[in-house]
Parts: C-alpha cells; structure tokens; sequence
C-alpha cells in the first residue's frame, strides 16, 4: 500500500471493466450474457469494494498526516497553452471517495434483487458502473477542464438512468428535463471556466487561487469581470444541487429506479455541486459578493424544499424536496464560509437520505403486490398505511432515518444540522430563524411521510386493510412471495444465477406496465385485487441495517469524545483534524472549540422545534387524532372557535396545500413563460424566415421573371431603341437621386 498515493490516479477506472465487458457480452455473446445476467453484480460490488478499501487508506493517511498529493501528466502542449491530466488526494477528496463507494456498494447489493424481474437488468448495472467511473474520476481531478469532462459524464449517466424506463413517458420526459435544465447550469460552469483561464491562464486550482487572490486584492483585475466570472461558476452547481431556481427537475427525476434515487439524488450527484464549491470555495472566499450569493441562494433553496415537501403524495418526490432542502443547508454553511459543518452534513445526510430512499423502495415494493406494478399507486402515500404490522424491519429501519433528518439526538444528522444553526445565527439572525424553522418544518413533513406510510389504515382502490390478514385472497407476487395459498411456479425460462439472493426470477419485456393478477379460491382471475404486504427479501434489508449503523455511530467523527488537544489546548475532533489542510487553504481556524454549555443551550433549542413539528404532524396524521374528534371537551373547544378564526385557517391552510401540491406554481412560471415563450419566439422566427426572408428573395426571382417576360415583348430588334430607353431610365434615376438627396438629407 505504500504506492497508493502515486497510483491513485487509477482508483476511477477500476470499475469501468463491468460496463465494458457487458457492452462486449451483449454484442458477441448476447444469449449466454442475459442467461448468466445476475452473474455481473459480483464483479460490480467486488472492483467498487476494491476502491473503498483504497479510500480507507487514503483517508487514513490524511488523517495521519494531513498531506496533499498532487500528481499531472502533460496532454497537450503548446506555446501558449498547456492541458495537464492528474489526480488530487486530500481531505475533501477523501469524503468523497467513501461517500461514493460505501453507499454504491450498499446500493448495488439492494439492486441485485429489487432489478431482478427487469429485463434491463444488464443495462441498470453497466450504466451504475459507468457512473460510479465517472463520479470517482470527478472527485480526484485536479483541474476545472478535467472536472468538467467528468461533469458531463456524471450528467449522461444521471440522464440515462433518469429515462432507465424510456418507454414511458412520463420517464422521458423526466430525463429530457433533467438534461435540459443542467445543461443551462452547465453552459455557465464552461463559460466561467474560460472566463478564469483568459484572467490567469491556468486551470489548475492552486494555481488558480493563487492568482485570482493576488489579482483581486491588488485591484490588477476587473472586479466586476472576476465576480461575473465566479457566478457562472456557482451556476453549475446550482444546476447539479438542484438549488433554486434550477431545482425543477429533482422531483421529476424519481421516475428512475429506486436504488438510482438513493444513489445519485441522494449521496453523491446532486453532491456533486456541493463538492464544486467546496473545492472552490478558496476562490468564491476572495469574493464577498459570491458569498453572499451562495449563502442567499442556500437559505431560499431550505425554505423553499421543505415547503414543497408538506403536501407530496409521491413518497420519493416527497424526498426528493427534503433532499433539495437539505443540499440547501449545506449550501448555506459554504455561503457563511463553514467549511467544516457543510462536509460534515454531507456525510450524515449522504447516509441518512440513503437509507430513506432504500426504505422507501421497500415500501414501493410491498404496495406492488397489492395494487399491481403502476407507480402512481405503488408510490402514493394515501393509498398506504398500517405496513407497520408486515413491514417490521422495514419500519424500523425507515423510522431511524426519519428521526435523524429531523435532527433528534443521538442520530447522524442532529450533529450537523444543529453546527450549521449555531453558525448561522454568528453570521446573520434572520438566516437563523429560517433555519430553525426549517428543522420544524423537516420534521413535520418527514413524520408525515412516516405515519401515512406506517401507522393507520390500509386504502387501496376503496378497500380497507385493518391489519388483518384476509383469508379469501392469496396472491402470486412478481416478487416471488406467496400468499396463505401456496402454489407451485413453473418458470419458462432457465434459471438466473444470483451471488447475493437465494431466489431466481423471470424477466419482463416491459415490467413497468405490467398488472399484478391475483387468484382467488373460487378458481378464476380478477385484476388488482386486493392482497396484503410483506417484508422484503434479505439482499433488500442487509444494505438497510448497514446504512442504520452508519447513521447511529456517524456522528461520532464530530464529537470531542477523545478529548484530543492541540499546542494551545484546544479540543479536536477527528473531522476538524481530518479537515485542517482545507481549512488552513481558506486562511480559517482549523481549530474546532467546544463550549459545551452553549453547545446545550442552541441544541435544545432546536431539538425544541424538531420535537414541535414531529407533535404538529402526529396530530394531523395519527390515527389518534380521529379517535379525539369523538371527545367532547374536543368538539367543545372547536366549536368554540370564532368563524372567522376557522374561515381565517381555513384559507392558510389549503394555501399551503395549493403551494407545495403545485410545487410553488414555478413550474407553471416555467411552462408559461419559459416553454411557451420559447414556443412563440420560434413561431414568430419561422413566420419571419418563411415570410420575410424567403417572401423577399422569392419576390426579387418572380419580379425578375416578370419583368424579364414582359422586356422581352417591349424589345424591336433595334440599337437606337434600346440606347433610347436607356438614356431614359439613367434621367429618371438622376432625377429621383437628386431629389432625395436635395429634400431628404
């Protein structure tokens, strides 16, 4: 191991023989490649596990000895222009190659099985190593052209993943969006680029700082210029993050698989921006103007994601806004210049959303058999309900993500979100009270998500579940599963081999339009009858506890526990000591002091708020709460109620409703005068083109002709005729010259 610093730069291609040799198998030996398809996972975790056991390395070395590797080779060499190609290992480089790996590996194994019964099952798993080669190659790159290659190949592997289902439209349109809205992000990320190459005429980072530090501070540059040139930076960012107002398409992309949800949309892409201005951050610190920006830009995107997520219907786009909300903090504490506190909520958030999106896959999973395989029902929170009772693992797995976004202590997420508050209220008190109460509003909306799931009563199309197993109906699951009738399957096809399920599924041509079909006692087929839920298979729920582990004992890296002190005597944590380099980079305090009283004081403020949404939301949502309605000190105190106070609430409360259901109408803003605008400017383009353009040169050829057709009749054969006329026409141009020239000008 002593040469895996000089030969880190091979750590993103590890996994890109898995895409490659699919590719080749499909092509030369395509029936032998599908029938041996659940054969690829295994090399798939194995090379991904390969480069985690080198990041634990790496990051075991930064943490030993706080050293920077950089290392480039020449690609292109000219006289004024020179391309280097290299890798740079430090702390933050470190995060993310354990983000990236640990959770893929976890996502790869939970795909195994839940993409068994698909027929794209080979492509799902070669686009997933191909962006696992990507991100990887994203995260070492030492320069911005180079981040920008793997940028964009990030951004393919989001879009082919996105549409992985293209056959239905809602999913192309998904990934078109997707595309679309991150290429806008993405032309401002090039042309910042090259706006900072034509200042400094380098495009490595250090570099880069370095002259734009001097160049700012020396007033030897255009301000204006540097800050223009800065935003287009950030704007990449925006794009990938899903920060306002670029956050449309996030929602929108859930229509992927569930395990691309928790890989991508949760953990790692959409941390990609995040790790953008991380790594810049050296650069936007010279520019208080950007700052602020990034820190403004961070404190809508909070507020705005939770207030979307309150009336969801969809469980994943219901995350998917919590998600958007949270980047949004992250955001923030890169804005207010805390480094320390946007990684460390990038880690526990990384872990804590990923474990959602892997429940929330559980669930989907469970409602199938019920309601056949259609995600407009599968995915509907109001159709669920009462899973508790067949879903246990399931539940408390998802129960324990849910406590740690809300920001409850122990769990991963308090320890995070609760430095970014503290920090807020040094840098601006009005962004600390929205973030206070978007940890109120987190918590509402995740128990929300959690009790519609959970507890109460089953719905699915007006037939009520009570919990109770119902004995009329056994049910021959897509996934395998039998109901209280047990029946034999016969397979039509050869068996799959697997290396992490122990059962062997059939695929389908096209899986996602399929219809469950459940058989009765009565011997005939009806279609969509109801059946009950059960719990997923082992290869689902291991990746589930491993993700719970994380989340219990990851808070641990920002805790003083060990009581570490430096030359003045001040205490250290693993992630300040993990950190010191990049933080010392950006002239800060690598010195992370603990005054626990005051630790105590801001935490059970914000705990506080937590409890009070989790309270808010138990009483809209809980099956109690229809239970007090029959009380009458209840009724009493309703009735007591002035109506005005009621029409007042009222009013409020299906606002908030149309706001967040409507996704804050920017949608709409965008179809109206983005979609439309450009619809109408193309129309008016095509009817000038056709009309104008075409209609002048086309007049000019048929004036000719006719002219031409009409001289021709007008000619007698003679030269003193001809000189006649000519003299003629020259007079009257003289003349109409003359007077435009004598009366006009």
């Amino acid at each position: 191991m002593e040469y895996t610093d000089q030969y880190s730069w091979i750590i993103p291609f590890i996994p890109l023989p898995v895409p490659m040799l699919i590719g080749v198998g499909l092509l030369l030996f395509p029936t032998a490649t599908k029938n041996l398809r659940r054969m690829w996972v295994f090399p798939s975790v194995l090379l991904l596990s390969i480069v985690m056991i080198c990041s634990i390395y790496l990051a075991s070395q930064q943490i030993n000895n706080s050293s920077i590797h950089l290392y480039g080779w020449s690609w292109t060499i000219n006289i004024d222009f020179s391309f280097e190609f290299g890798y740079l290992v430090d702390p933050l480089t470190s995060i993310m190659l354990l983000l990236i790996t640990t959770v893929g590996i976890m996502v790869l194994i939970y795909s195994d099985n839940y993409m068994s019964h698909d027929q794209g099952y080979l492509r799902f798993f070669a686009y997933m190593s191909f962006f696992n080669t990507s991100m990887l190659g994203l995260v070492t790159s030492s320069n911005l052209i180079q981040i920008y290659f793997f940028w964009e190949l990030v951004g393919i592997c989001s879009y082919l993943l996105i549409g992985f289902w293209f056959t239905r439209p809602i999913a192309a349109n998904a990934c078109q969006k997707a595309f679309v809205t991150n290429r806008v992000g993405d032309l401002g990320f090039l042309l910042g680029i090259l706006g900072f190459y034509w200042i400094t005429g380098s495009l490595e980072f250090r570099d880069l700082f370095e002259i734009v530090k001097h160049l700012v501070y020396n007033n030897e540059v255009n301000f204006l210029f540097v800050t223009l040139c800065a935003f287009l930076l950030f704007s990449g960012a925006v794009a990938k993050s899903a920060q306002f107002p670029l956050h449309v398409w996030l929602p929108d992309a859930m229509e992927g698989p569930t395990p691309i949800s928790a890989l991508i949309h949760a953990a790692t892409m959409v941390a990609a921006g995040i790790f953008l201005v991380a790594r810049l951050l050296p650069l936007f610190i010279v520019i208080p103007y950007i700052m602020n920006i990034i820190a403004f830009i961070g404190i809508i995107t909070l507020f705005l994601g939770a207030t979307l997520a309150l009336a969801q219907k969809d469980i994943k786009r219901s995350l998917a806004y919590s998600t958007m909300s949270q980047l949004g903090y992250m955001m923030l504490a890169l804005g207010m210049g805390s480094y320390r506190a946007a990684l460390f909520h990038l880690i526990t958030h990384a872990y804590s959303k990923a474990l959602l999106f892997l429940g929330s896959g559980s669930i989907i999973h469970s409602m199938e058999t019920i309601v056949g395989y259609s995600p407009d029902k599968s995915q509907n929170m109001v159709l669920m309900g009462g899973l508790r009772k067949h879903l246990p693992i399931t539940k408390t797995s998802f129960l324990v993500g849910t406590l740690s976004l809300c920001g409850i202590p122990p769990l991963a997420c308090f320890w995070s979100k609760d430095e970014i508050i503290n920090d807020s209220w040094l840098y601006l008190p009005i962004f600390a009270i929205i973030a206070c109460s978007t940890a109120g509003l987190t918590a509402f909306y995740m128990f929300r998500i959690y009790l519609l799931t959970f507890e109460g009563h089953l719905n699915v199309h007006f037939q009520t579940y009570n919990g109770k197993k119902n004995n009329l109906f056994s049910s021959i699951s897509l996934w395998g599963k039998k109901g209280k009738k047990k029946k034999k399957i016969r397979l039509n096809v050869n068996e799959r081999l697997s290396f992490f399920g122990k059962n062997t599924y059939r695929s389908d041509n096209n899986i996602r339009s399929m219809t469950c079909f459940f058989i009765t006692r009565k011997n005939f087929i009806t279609k969509n009858t109801f059946s009950y839920p059960h719990e997923s298979d082992n290869t689902m729920l291991f990746p589930m506890l491993v993700l719970v582990l994380f989340i219990l004992f990851i808070g641990v890296i920002g805790i003083p526990f060990f009581n570490q002190f430096d030359q003045e005597g001040i205490a250290l944590d693993i992630l300040s000591k993990f950190l010191t380099p990049s933080i010392n980079l950006l002239h800060q305090n690598s010195n992370h002091s603990v005054d626990w009283y005051e630790f105590v004081e801001n935490a059970t403020l914000s705990v506080s708020i937590a409890y009070f949404g989790i309270l808010i939301s138990a009483f809209f949502y809980n099956p109690v709460y229809s239970s007090l309605q029959n009380l009458n000190l209840f009724n009493f105190f309703l009735k007591n109620i002035p109506k005005k106070i009621q029409i007042l609430w009222t009013k409020i409360r299906n606002g908030i409703y149309d706001w967040s259901y409507t996704r804050g109408y920017i949608d709409v803003f965008y179809a109206r005068f983005g979609v439309e605008g450009i619809r109408r400017l193309a129309q008016l383009t095509h009817f000038f083109d056709r009309r104008i353009i075409d209609g002048l040169t086309n007049g000019v050829g048929i004036a000719s002709f006719f002219v031409g057709e009409g001289i021709k009749y007008v000619g007698g054969g003679r030269i003193s005729s001809y000189l006649l006329g000519y003299v003629f026409y020259v007079l009257i141009f003289l003349l109409i010259l003359f007077w435009f020239y004598h009366y006009i000008i």
